[in-house]
């Protein structure tokens, strides 16, 4: 086991627009529908966020000093087509249009996400992505990017995380717009694959010589006991969590056994039309992985027939509560590899530690570290094993607005001062730079992992 890297290996981190931009009334921006689900429910927004709209250029200096040649981040669909169809607005495309210039002139290769979440609102009023006309305004939204940024990107991203859309959003509410109902969150689920589908035809079209992939939110699922009912109910879990978007994606059908599950929930899937899977299945170039924690199993007499444990006793958890189960993503990135023979771009790991300045400026995100090291490690090993990745984003470059968990969780490898947007790189931070430039996970002391 080497715990090295390919050479040519991407090192960076990730945010989204909505979640660090601000600046949502400038430069002729209309509202997303993160804009009006905040507004309506009182909750934290990102009306300024981390202001990067305007802190870009610091911000990209300081990923220059940090080592790193990567920078995923989204281009905000609101900000370059306000309407979501019709006129594009030029003076949203120019600020897209320096920042890659200015990436690329600080060594760091822009991967933008076409779709991270925040639809323009006058689509949501037509329907949102319960209605197909929407994956293909997406299709047409793609070639406006590529008109403008297609001649300096190499890697493009299509929609981030389309269980999480369907699921959170559409199922159980908790995600922009809202809604609670299992046939509508399979129904969109498909129009956000058909949406990538498009997207990637048009890619490959116009930019032959770009890589394109989707990102997906994995989740490794593990029955809580060897009972033959809980090993069921974790199958029958991993087919909605990950299957049924790594399925039609990579093999160019939805998995038989969850698709029987649903249609007998909520009956025939009717929205599926002729050649859709042929367009949802044109194969990407890589898949994005964005992974954070495992699911533990048991089965359930509810409507789906699995319930996800709490977190197992003496297992590390982050100040969110989730597990930090690096081995779980080491055998994820196998199973990818042996099951579905891809490419991988990691574009999101990390986890929640909200650790403040101390008293002397610095910012000891021990945990942050120590998970850091041991995700390194894991992924190394998988690269050992044979699985074929390009690079790693850590999730998030900043703190920024968690989604409907507001500013309250900390993923960033650098503190943002929500009064002062005052940038203090992170313990982390540093370590990450230091593994960058060994391209290696390395041990460190007691002193730079910031114990006191």
């Amino acid at each position: 086991m080497t715990s090295t890297f390919p050479p040519d290996f991407l090192w960076g981190a990730a945010t989204s627009a909505y979640q660090v931009e601000g600046a949502v009334d400038e430069d002729g921006r209309a509202p997303s529908i993160w804009d009006t689900f905040t507004a309506e429910r009182g909750m934290d927004s990102g009306a300024d966020a981390c202001d990067h709209y305007h802190h870009w250029p610091s911000d990209a200096d300081l990923m220059a000093q940090l080592n790193m040649n990567a920078y995923r981040f989204s281009l905000a669909w609101p900000r370059i087509i306000p309407g979501g169809t019709g006129p594009v607005n030029r003076a949203g495309l120019a600020h897209y249009d320096r920042m890659v210039d200015g990436l690329l002139e600080r060594g760091v290769t822009p991967v933008p996400t076409l779709y991270h979440w925040d639809l323009p609102q006058r689509l949501q009023e037509r329907g949102g992505w319960t209605n197909r006309a929407t994956a293909e305004a997406f299709a047409a939204y793609t070639d406006v990017c590529l008109d403008l940024l297609g001649d300096r990107i190499d890697t493009w991203l299509t929609v981030n995380e389309p269980w999480v859309v369907s699921v959170l959003g559409y199922r159980l509410g908790l995600h922009a717009p809202g809604e609670k109902d299992l046939r509508t969150s399979i129904l969109v689920g498909h129009h956000l694959l058909l949406a990538h589908g498009l997207a990637t035809d048009r890619i490959r079209e116009r930019r032959p010589t770009a890589r394109v992939g989707i990102p997906l939110s994995l989740f490794p699922n593990y029955p809580a006991t060897d009972d033959p009912a809980d090993v069921a109910a974790s199958w029958a879990s991993d087919g909605y969590t990950n299957r049924w978007f790594l399925d039609p994606v990579l093999r160019g059908h939805y998995p038989a056994d969850t698709a029987e599950l649903f249609e007998r929930l909520i009956g025939p899937m009717d929205w599926v039309r002729p050649g859709d899977l042929d367009i949802i299945g044109n194969r990407p170039d890589l898949i994005g992985v964005n992974y954070y924690t495992r699911r533990r199993i048991t089965a359930s007499q509810d409507e789906l027939p699995w319930r996800v444990l709490p977190a197992q006793e003496g297992v590390p958890v982050t100040d969110s509560g989730w597990e930090s189960v690096p081995e779980a993503f080491h055998e994820l990135l196998v199973r990818l590899h042996r099951d579905y023979d891809v490419p991988m771009l990691i574009t999101e790991n990390g986890g929640v530690w909200n650790a403040q300045p101390d008293s002397d400026g610095r910012v000891r995100d021990t945990g942050r570290v120590h998970a850091l090291r041991e995700h390194l490690r894991a992924l190394s090993r998988a690269i050992d094993d044979g699985a074929q990745v390009l690079g790693y984003l850590h999730w998030s470059l900043l703190d920024n607005l968690e989604w409907a968990e507001g500013y309250a969780q900390r993923f960033g490898l650098i503190h943002v001062d929500r009064s002062t947007q005052r940038r203090t790189v992170k313990d982390s931070a540093r370590y990450f730079a230091a593994v960058i430039a060994a391209n290696a996970v390395i041990d460190v002391s007691d002193q730079s992992e910031g114990r006191s």
